[in-house]
C-alpha cells in the first residue's frame, strides 16, 4: 500500500534507518540549506529538523537524497507505473505477457482521483498566514524565502475540473522585494510549462486564474509535478499510480480542488496582467537566477494538517537532490522516446551541464544504408524533432550519433558518448545552427531573458581521427593563452585571458585565437577546444568540463573554429571547434556559500555535536 500522508512516510523511513531527527534549533536562512547539501553530497539520511528557527513547523530534508531510497519509497509502484508505459508503449507485447499483464488493472485502478468531502480533508483543519511559514533562504544572494518543493495546482479555464488540470513545480517566493506581506507571493513560472497554458487562456477571457500551491503529502505528489507526461495523463493519476492510492482530492466551495492529503495549501488567484520583480534565486545551473517580472499570486487563505510537515530541498549546481528526480524520470519515461520521436532510441539531459544546456541523443541513420559513406541526413530530421518537443526545445547543444555505428554505445556515458561523436564529427558539414531562439529562462549566456541560440552536433560514420589524450609537445600558443590541459580524450582546454567588459573585443580575441592556427596544426589533433578562464579547474574533471563549456557559451557567438567558413549560409571550419566557455559580463554570478555559516555548519558536525557524522 502507498503512504497516507508525509507522516507516513517520515515514520518508514525512520523504521528502516534512512532517517535522522535533528532536535538541536537550525536556521532555515543559510545554516538549513547547506547542511542539506552536505548530507546529500554525502550520500545521508533524510533529515527532520524538529525546531526550524522562526517557524512552529517542522521541516524535512533530503528526503530524496539517493537513488536507494527513492526506490524505497516507491518501491511496490514502480513495476506497476513501468507497466502502464509500456502499455502505452505497445500494448500487443503487454498483452502476449500474461503475468505482467494481470498487473496492469492493478496499476491503473488508483489513476482516477478520490473526491472527498471538505471535512474529511486533513489539509483544510487549520489555518495559517504566509508570515508563519518556514523562510527557507538557501543562498546568500537570494531575494527573500521561496518554496523549494511545491506542487503548484491549475485547471484549464475552458474546462474545469481534474481531467484537465496540471500540476507542476515552480518557484514560489514567500516574502522580500516588493510583495504585500501575506497577501502576495511571486509565482515564477518558465516557459514551456503546463500553467502558462492555463493563463493564456485566463488572460483570452478576461479572468484571474484560480490557483492552489500544496506542499507536502504522499512523496508520490512532488514526484508527479515534476514528471515530462504525455498529453491526456494529468499528473494527479500519475500520483495516485506511483502512491499505488487515489489522490484524495475535495471542494470546499466554488472553484479548483484542493489535495486533501497535503501538509499545506496556499489559496489565490494570478491576475490576467499583473507581475512584480521576483529573485534573484540561486538555481540548478549552479548560478544566480536574476530578478525578472513574474505573476503575482494574490493570496485568499493558507491551510495546514494537524502535525504538519514541510519539505524542502535547495538547488544550486549539479548535482544536487533534484538529479534524483531526473534519474527517476528516465528510468520511468525512458520507453516512451522511441514512441514520441520515431527514430530516436535514447535521449539525456545532461544534469551536470544544467540540465537544459546539453542534450545526448542516439538516433538512426537510413536514409541511404546503400552509400560508400555515411553522413548525418536522418539524423538532423531526428534533431529537428527533438527540439520541437517540449522542454527538450529549450536544448542549447545537441549532440546525436546513429546507433547503427556503434552497438551498446549509451547516453548516459557522457565521456563514451562525447568520444564516439567527436572522433566521428566533421566540422566543414555536421554543424547546424539555429539562431534569434528560445532558451531556458534560468540561463544567463544568451542575449537576453529565454533567449539566444542553438547548435546540432550530428555524427555519423566510421571515426575520422583517433582522440589525443596528451597536450603535444609541439603545441605553441598565442600570447596570454595558456596553460593547455587535457580534459578527457579528443578535449583541449586552454586559459585564456579574462573576456572583459567590451563583449566585441572579448569575442574578437577568441576569434584571434583561431586564427592563430592552421588546420594542420598541432592543436588541430583535438577536434575541440574550449577557451577557460581556469583551465586547471575545467579539466580536473569531467562534471567541471560540461559546467563551464555548456553553461558559460552561447553557440552563435561563442562557437569558433580553426579555418572557419561561411557556405550557402551554413557556418563551418577546416580545423578544432573552439568553444568560449569563459566568464563574460552579463552572465549571472556563481553560487558561493556564507563563509561565517560554513563555519557554524562545520562547528554542527565537530565530535560530540548534534549532527557529527553526517557529513
Amino acid at each position: 500500500m502507498g503512504y497516507r500522508s508525509l507522516a507516513d512516510a517520515v515514520t518508514d523511513l525512520e523504521r528502516s534507518g534512512q532517517l535522522v531527527r535533528v532536535a538541536a534549533p537550525i536556521d532555515p536562512r543559510l545554516e538549513m540549506g547547506e547542511i542539506q547539501r552536505r548530507v546529500f553530497a554525502a550520500g545521508g539520511p533524510a533529515l527532520l529538523f524538529e525546531r526550524p528557527v522562526g517557524t512552529r513547523f517542522p521541516m524535512l530534508g533530503n528526503l530524496f537524497g539517493t537513488r536507494e531510497r527513492v526506490r524505497f519509497l516507491f518501491r511496490d509502484a514502480l513495476d506497476g507505473v513501468r507497466l502502464l508505459v509500456d502499455a502505452k508503449v505497445e500494448p500487443r507485447e503487454i498483452a502476449k505477457q500474461a503475468r505482467r499483464a494481470l498487473g496492469l488493472p492493478g496499476a491503473a485502478a488508483h489513476l482516477l482521483p478520490l473526491p472527498v468531502p471538505a471535512r474529511r480533508a486533513p489539509v483544510l483543519a487549520n489555518e495559517a498566514t504566509i508570515g508563519e511559514l518556514p523562510k527557507l533562504v538557501s543562498w546568500p544572494g537570494d531575494g527573500g524565502p521561496f518554496v523549494t518543493l511545491p506542487q503548484v495546482y491549475s485547471e484549464d479555464p475552458d474546462a474545469p475540473g481534474l481531467a484537465r488540470s496540471n500540476l507542476g513545480m515552480y518557484r514560489v517566493q514567500l516574502g522580500g522585494n516588493d510583495y504585500a506581506p501575506d497577501r502576495e507571493i511571486g509565482l515564477h513560472y518558465q516557459i514551456h510549462r503546463g500553467i502558462g497554458v492555463h493563463h493564456a487562456a485566463a488572460i483570452r477571457r478576461g479572468e484571474d486564474l484560480p490557483v492552489s500551491i500544496f506542499v507536502g503529502g504522499p512523496p508520490a505528489m512532488t514526484v508527479a509535478a515534476v514528471m515530462p507526461l504525455p498529453e491526456g495523463l494529468p499528473e494527479i493519476a500519475f500520483a495516485g499510480a506511483l502512491n499505488r492510492r487515489s489522490v484524495r482530492m475535495t471542494r470546499p466551495g466554488p472553484g479548483p480542488w484542493i489535495h486533501a492529503d497535503a501538509d499545506f495549501c496556499i489559496r489565490g488567484f494570478v491576475r490576467p496582467r499583473d507581475v512584480k520583480r521576483e529573485g534573484p534565486f540561486g538555481d540548478h545551473l549552479g548560478y544566480y537566477a536574476r530578478a525578472h517580472d513574474f505573476p503575482v499570486l494574490h493570496v485568499t487563505s493558507v491551510h495546514h494538517k494537524g502535525g504538519a510537515i514541510w519539505p524542502f530541498t535547495t538547488v544550486g549546481r549539479p548535482p544536487q537532490e533534484d538529479t534524483m528526480f531526473g534519474e527517476l524520470i528516465h528510468e520511468l519515461t525512458g520507453p516512451l522516446v522511441p514512441t514520441v520521436l520515431p527514430g530516436v532510441s535514447e535521449v539525456h539531459a545532461v544534469d551536470a551541464a544544467g540540465v537544459h544546456p546539453l542534450l545526448l541523443a542516439l538516433g538512426s541513420e537510413r536514409y541511404v544504408p546503400y552509400a560508400k559513406e555515411r553522413r548525418p541526413m536522418e539524423l538532423m530530421t531526428q534533431a529537428s524533432a527533438i527540439l520541437g518537443q517540449g522542454q527538450m526545445s529549450l536544448a542549447k547543444y545537441l549532440f546525436i550519433a546513429a546507433a547503427e555505428d556503434a552497438p551498446g554505445l549509451s547516453v548516459h556515458d557522457v565521456a563514451g558518448f562525447l568520444a564516439h561523436v567527436l572522433a566521428r564529427v566533421d566540422p566543414t558539414r555536421d554543424l547546424h545552427f539555429v539562431t534569434n531562439t528560445t532558451i531556458d529562462t534560468l540561463d544567463y549566456s544568451g542575449t537576453g531573458l529565454n533567449a539566444g541560440s542553438k547548435v546540432i552536433v550530428a555524427a555519423a560514420g566510421e571515426p575520422r581521427r583517433a582522440l589525443p589524450r596528451e597536450v603535444p609537445a609541439d603545441l605553441a600558443l598565442p600570447p596570454g593563452f595558456g596553460p593547455a590541459r587535457v580534459a578527457i580524450p579528443g578535449v583541449l582546454v586552454v586559459g585564456a585571458p579574462a573576456f572583459g567588459a567590451d563583449g566585441e573585443a572579448g569575442v574578437a580575441a577568441a576569434e584571434r585565437f583561431a586564427a592563430s592556427f592552421e588546420p594542420k596544426s598541432a592543436l588541430c589533433t583535438f577536434p575541440l577546444v574550449v577557451l577557460a578562464d581556469d583551465a586547471g579547474f575545467a579539466a580536473r574533471s569531467l562534471d567541471n568540463l560540461l559546467w563551464v563549456t555548456f553553461t558559460r557559451s552561447n553557440p552563435a557567438i561563442d562557437v569558433h573554429g580553426v579555418g572557419a567558413f561561411v557556405e550557402h549560409k551554413a557556418w563551418g571550419c577546416r580545423g578544432s571547434i573552439v568553444i568560449d566557455a569563459r566568464v563574460k559580463p552579463h552572465h549571472a554570478p556563481p553560487l558561493v556559500e556564507d563563509p561565517d555559516v560554513s563555519r557554524r555548519v562545520d562547528a554542527l558536525a565537530a565530535p560530540g555535536a548534534s549532527l557529527h557524522g553526517l557529513y
